[in-house]
């Protein structure tokens, strides 16, 4: 596998320094290895990498399992891997769909890497969905949020139950009391590859931390009201067509403010854990798109995403605690980017203390715009893989019977049954008027906007 040009077709020029790191442990070692990085670093590459290196692709049995917290994040990873152009083939097992029609599904995709939840891991284990007898790699993505939500015994089953792996690799944002004493558990003598003491914010302990890869930007804003909807509202008008993430502590605030900032004009996305799996996969897709530039979200969003160019966290409500609030943050200034991250705070509120970075108060301006649209909009497209429909097939059928011009189409996603695809939003009515009815490879299809 040429490295360079899986960098090329993923947009990156060069690994950073850990991923270097970790890419030489788990290519030139046989030890386990511990990979410590802030949010934001790419340490979902730095484990891909050397694993397709080191996947026989003539082998159609699961050679790897990725253990995730969540399910955004397992199929997050597959898209990244799938990304990569590698070849190797693999899928995302996760909660809230029926286990037997992911068991149908791997039959048919034949997967050499599965990106899974513990308890549904262990629900295919248990059933012998999928042979464990040439699992080699066994790697546990946020593996701190993994202890956090309670999966310690289900992923210490997973470990006894695959006797046959090599290599072991546990991944973390943050640093926890936990991590060195669940390592040895089952780590015999672990490569620690840590880059969280790299930077010259310290906690009250001493140790270091990595706030924002180092490059965000703090503020504070004042409320005059408990309520802070319409300052929030201001300082979003502020931002024009900036590309925002929205941080709450409840689902029914999100609802309520997502709500709100609909009624003044914006282009939004909710986000929360009560929401269908189709609901949080609209709302990630038009965001990351460009079809919304303001995502409303509980700190669901705060691991896990890999969403580029993202500007501005909001904190509308405050952090509950350091480590979502380091997390919040690590969604912007990721790589080499710079961001800003905003406390909206009332009379009532003061920062948390162990917020150390340095803020200034931020002076909304006294005229400000109309909230800007994005200048994409998403299109639902009720056809997908399984029709034979592919992301050629979605340009052809928009420019010839759409009218686009290939300058008008961004993003577009292929699912098993259906597509996503962002267009001109200054076109997008003319384009529904025109394929109404239409056929695309000889069958007539639903085309709507996704609101």
């Amino acid at each position: 596998m040429n490295i360079q040009q899986v960098l090329s077709k993923l947009g990156i020029n060069d690994l950073a320094d850990m991923q270097k790191e970790a890419r030489e442990a788990l290519l030139n070692t046989r030890q386990d290895v511990v990979i410590l990085s802030p949010t934001g670093s790419g340490k979902t590459l730095a484990y891909l990498l050397p694993l397709v290196e080191s996947i026989d692709a003539g082998n159609n049995s699961v050679q790897a399992i990725v253990i995730v917290p969540g399910r955004e994040l397992a199929i997050q990873s597959a898209t990244v891997l799938k990304d990569m152009g590698s070849g190797i083939r693999s899928m995302a097992l996760y909660g809230g769909r029926p286990t037997m029609d992911e068991h149908r599904k791997m039959r048919e995709v034949m997967p050499q890497v599965v990106f899974a939840t513990p308890g549904r891991l262990n629900d295919h284990i248990d059933k012998q969905n999928f042979s464990v007898d040439d699992v080699r790699w066994l790697i546990i993505d946020e593996f701190d949020k993994c202890l956090e939500m309670g999966f310690r015994d289900e992923m210490q089953r997973v470990v006894e139950r695959i006797p046959s792996v090599r290599r072991r690799v546990l991944l973390s944002a943050t640093k926890m009391r936990d991590i060195d004493r669940w390592a040895a558990d089952f780590m015999d003598s672990a490569v620690f590859i840590n880059y969280l003491t790299s930077q010259t914010d310290h906690h009250q302990d001493g140790e270091k931390r990595l706030i924002g890869n180092g490059q965000c930007a703090m503020f504070t804003v004042k409320s005059p009201d408990k309520d802070k909807l319409e300052t929030l509202s201001r300082l979003l008008r502020s931002f024009g067509q900036q590309s925002s993430i929205v941080f709450l502590n409840y689902r029914e605030s999100v609802e309520r403010t997502d709500e709100y900032l609909r009624q003044q004009g914006f282009a939004t996305s909710a986000f929360h854990g009560g929401l269908e799996q189709k609901q949080r996969e609209d709302a990630l897709y038009k965001f990351s798109n460009g079809s919304a530039n303001v995502l409303v979200s509980t700190d669901l969003a705060s691991r896990g995403l890999d969403i580029p160019n993202i500007t501005n966290i909001v904190h509308y409500h405050l952090p509950e605690s350091e480590e979502g609030y380091i997390h919040r943050v690590g969604r912007t200034a990721r790589w080499d980017a710079q961001g800003r991250a905003f406390f909206i705070l009332h009379s009532g509120e003061q920062i948390p203390s162990y917020v150390k970075e340095d803020t200034e108060e931020y002076q909304i301006p006294a005229q400000l715009p109309w909230p800007a649209a994005p200048l994409m909009v998403t299109i639902y497209i009720g056809k997908g893989k399984k029709d034979k429909i592919s992301k050629g097939d979605i340009v052809g059928f928009l420019c010839k019977k759409g009218g686009l011009e290939s300058s008008d189409i961004g993003r577009i996603d292929v699912k098993d049954r259906y597509c996503y695809a962002a267009i001109s939003r200054t076109k997008v009515n003319d384009v529904l008027a025109k394929v109404k009815g239409e056929k695309i490879k000889g069958v007539k299809t639903i085309v709507e906007a996704v609101e």
